[in-house]
């Protein structure tokens, strides 16, 4: 039995692998209807890198997983202005995030209106960075 009417959860999903996977799967264990916000090529920017697979990839990438109910461009890094316009009951994301600054500011906000923060366990030793660094060492090493 699912908690949640509408989940909502983002991220760059650059070089699709586990940890993509696993946040996807337990968010839609938590809820009927999965909304997944694909960081735009643009916003990917405040991480101070580019996305090695293009938006309009990523996003389908997304789509097509079965756990996905709905794929959206994720254009800013406003939570509140995305469940203005979505209506979630619960945002999930990696528990890398918690006790963050901006988080916590997150936690706040949402309180106020019903909305719970679920985190997840972080998938440790993968992420898109090491994967993209592993493949740029191996093309060296050539």
């Amino acid at each position: 039995m699912t908690k949640y009417k509408i989940g909502y959860t983002t991220g760059v999903f650059d070089l699709f692998h586990i940890g993509h996977l696993n946040l996807l799967r337990r968010a839609k264990e938590q809820c009927d209807y999965l909304i997944v916000g694909v960081s735009s090529d643009e916003l990917v920017s405040y991480k101070n890198k580019r996305a090695v697979i293009p938006f309009v990839e990523r996003i389908q990438i997304v789509q097509a997983i079965k756990y996905v109910d709905e794929a959206v461009p994720q254009y800013n890094m406003d939570k509140m202005e995305a469940w203005k316009k979505y209506q979630f009951n619960a945002i999930f994301v990696g528990d890398d995030w918690k006790n963050t600054e901006r988080w916590n500011r997150f936690e706040q906000e949402f309180a106020k209106i019903g909305v719970d923060i679920v985190y997840f366990p972080y998938t440790r030793n993968i992420s898109s960075t090491l994967l993209n660094e592993t493949l740029l060492k191996l093309r060296a090493e050539k």
